[in-house]
């Protein structure tokens, strides 16, 4: 073994170590409804150097990373066994993603990957890459993940190498160890941010669902949909409902879908999505919230206004610039909320709030009227709610709005 691979390893080895070990900091930023923290809890960094390095010397004499990763994100996220368990998309200097485990016993710091990645059986040889793994704990005992199958369009022109097709994958687990694969969902549209209800409805599968014209645009998909399917082993997608429509000049004018499961509160179904506009800077993705009801959880009962996070500072930079994207939350039996979300394609962080703070926000915060004037009016009746508290009158403003 060489001076210079033994120096090599050892400064690599070290540099992992204190990066896995690093305490992690909320920022206190008072009157904001989720407490970011100030590192990310998974970087490529993290992955393991045995996934990366050759640490055969003879084979390796420089010591030099073999296979290379660009990102760690969108992950799926569960409570499992007392450990908060993030099932990352690790993508490649290639572009191809793969799927991966990190744990932490406290959701926010010290997340380990596990030895291996996930074994995720390979039904279809089309299928070019596989990411975003949405997980649900099933009441039928099962952990299912659903996530993006993508391939090529088999008939694209020639030198057309960038049309591609979209579909749900299935799988599912009782041990998160092995996973069984179903055939993927089948439905009239392409599928790219499908969701499992963690309960029966109707005695039967529920799924939300984007269906989109072409792969990247939803065109006359009209927002996140609902459906149920009668046998998940054989999933079909019949009719389908629009229960979160997308609306012009909003967060969400160009698409939108479902993020992680919902969760079940006292006062309904709580939602987590993206929300995405044009810009001049290209595309921007922000998280949003909303409520369902808990008898019929596809009927709308309260979505604040606008957007719960958009990326700030550092998470504006990277691989997809001015991207926040989450499809994975956990709640605590406590209530507290752990939000993992990934900003610019690139890194996974936290944010962390509680149930009863995202419900006060979701339930009392005033809906988009869709107009500046709606707005405006917003304004004014806050002011005019508050002049007993903060001495600010404006003298009738609102009266004289709304004649």
């Amino acid at each position: 073994m060489s001076e210079s691979f033994e120096r090599q390893q050892t400064y690599i080895i070290e540099t992992q170590r204190l990066l896995l070990e690093k305490t992690n900091v909320g920022l206190l930023d008072m009157g904001k409804i989720v407490t970011r923290y100030l590192n990310p809890v998974v970087t490529k960094e993290h992955i393991p150097l045995s996934w990366r390095y050759d640490f055969n010397p003879l084979t390796n004499p420089h010591f030099l990373e073999r296979i290379a990763f660009n990102s760690t994100m969108n992950a799926g996220a569960l409570h499992w066994k007392g450990k908060y368990l993030l099932f990352v998309r690790v993508e490649g200097v290639d572009r191809k993603s793969i799927f991966a485990v990190a744990e932490s016993d406290n959701g926010v710091d010290n997340f380990h990957f596990w030895e291996y990645p996930l074994l995720l059986p390979d039904l279809d040889e089309a299928e070019t890459n596989v990411y975003d793994l949405r997980l649900t704990a099933h009441e039928d005992g099962w952990v299912y993940g659903i996530f993006c199958s993508e391939k090529h369009v088999p008939d694209a022109a020639p030198g057309d190498l960038s049309s591609a097709v979209a579909s749900a994958g299935i799988i599912r687990s009782k041990d998160l160890i092995h996973w069984d694969r179903l055939p993927n969902l089948t439905a009239n549209s392409q599928q790219r941010n499908v969701v499992l209800h963690p309960e029966f409805v109707e005695g039967k599968y529920a799924f939300y669902t984007r269906p989109q014209d072409d792969f990247i645009l939803a065109k006359s998909g009209g927002g996140i949909g609902w459906a149920l399917v009668n046998d998940i082993s054989n999933a079909v997608i019949g009719q389908e409902k629009i229960i979160n429509k997308r609306f012009y000049h909003t967060i969400k004018e160009l698409k939108n879908g479902e993020g992680p499961a919902p969760l079940k509160t006292d006062q309904g179904w709580l939602h987590l999505a993206h929300g995405v506009r044009g810009t001049a800077a290209g595309l921007r993705y922000v998280l949003y919230l909303y409520l369902t009801s808990l008898e019929d959880p596809s009927e709308l009962i309260a979505e604040p206004a606008g957007y719960l996070m958009a990326p700030e500072g550092e998470e504006r930079v990277g691989d997809v610039s001015n991207v926040l994207f989450s499809n994975g939350w956990i709640m605590d039996a406590d209530g507290t909320v752990y939000i993992y979300y990934a900003s610019s394609d690139t890194r996974t962080h936290v944010a962390v709030s509680s149930v009863t703070k995202l419900l006060d926000y979701c339930l009392n915060t005033p809906e988009d009227g869709l107009r500046s004037a709606e707005s405006l009016r917003k304004v004014i009746h806050l002011i005019d709610h508050n002049a007993a508290y903060v001495g600010n009158k404006s003298n009738g403003t609102i009266d004289r709005l709304t004649k």
